[in-house]
């Protein structure tokens, strides 16, 4: 199981998580995740930076580090522009870059206030929310294949294509996963993370589209002792056959991630 990290932009200024970037590459970790948010307040801090702009300059900082998106809230852009920012941030990388999608916000959730805030909408039917997944979903897949459409020829070819993750939080989403997607993610604290688990695979066992076998990944608050592969919960982890751990760092301190390093 690769261990991978996930920055706070929203509590932590460029030039920190810049330099706990390189700590973490050189100590060993897997990834590096980046939210996606507009305003600080959705997670807990008082400013924000973009998250296609943060992947890019992380992407300049580091040199092997696998990098991603966890969640990109899939109304902040126009789907054609996470295709051409997911292209374009592994370009800058030179390496593989992971996309996460998520259905974004009901009404009702505190995340919704920084789209009400800029006049976006709010999708109060979770069924279009869904189906607004698979619409990114596919105009990724149709600007990233190899024998796309001539009108497509001078945008960007990622090679290989991103790979697209989704966060889910229903059995509706996870089936989504497990039918287009490469990869399902989970919060390790959901009560139903196993349902979920499975519901994903067995809709990918059921479909008949040539994609590869589901990669698993899960989050959780940064715990150090999550980092020992015989913690019970990682144990837990690895019977559940997640391949990636995420540990959200609400405060990252360089040293520190150098000194509690896997390498």
């Amino acid at each position: 199981m690769l261990v991978d990290l996930q920055f706070n932009a929203a509590t932590t200024p460029w030039p920190v998580l810049r330099d706990a970037a390189v700590a973490a590459e050189s100590a060993g970790f897997g990834g590096l995740w980046v939210f996606d948010h507009l305003a600080g307040s959705s997670v807990n801090g008082t400013s924000m930076l973009e998250a296609f702009t943060l992947l890019g300059a992380l992407a300049a900082s580091t040199e092997r580090i696998t990098l991603g998106t966890l969640v990109l809230n899939v109304y902040n852009r126009q789907p054609a522009i996470v295709a051409v920012g997911g292209a374009t941030a592994q370009a800058i990388a030179g390496r593989p870059v992971l996309i996460g999608l998520g259905a974004g916000s009901s009404p009702s959730s505190p995340w919704s206030a920084e789209m009400r805030a800029t006049g976006q909408e709010v999708e109060p039917l979770l069924p279009r929310r869904h189906a607004r997944v698979e619409r990114v979903i596919a105009v990724c897949r149709s600007v990233w294949s190899a024998d796309r459409d001539e009108s497509l020829a001078t945008f960007p070819l990622p090679a290989p294509p991103p790979q697209l993750h989704v966060g889910v939080r229903s059995l509706g989403l996870a089936r989504i996963a497990g039918r287009c997607a490469d990869g399902i993610n989970v919060a390790w604290a959901d009560p139903r993370r196993f349902e979920l688990l499975d519901a994903a695979r067995a809709q990918r066992a059921d479909s008949a589209d040539g994609l590869a076998d589901l990669v698993a990944s899960t989050y959780a608050v940064w715990d150090e002792g999550l980092l020992d592969p015989s913690h019970p919960e990682r144990q837990s982890m690895d019977a559940a056959g997640v391949s990636r751990l995420i540990l959200v760092v609400r405060h990252p301190d360089p040293p520190a991630l150098a000194a509690a390093g896997l390498s």
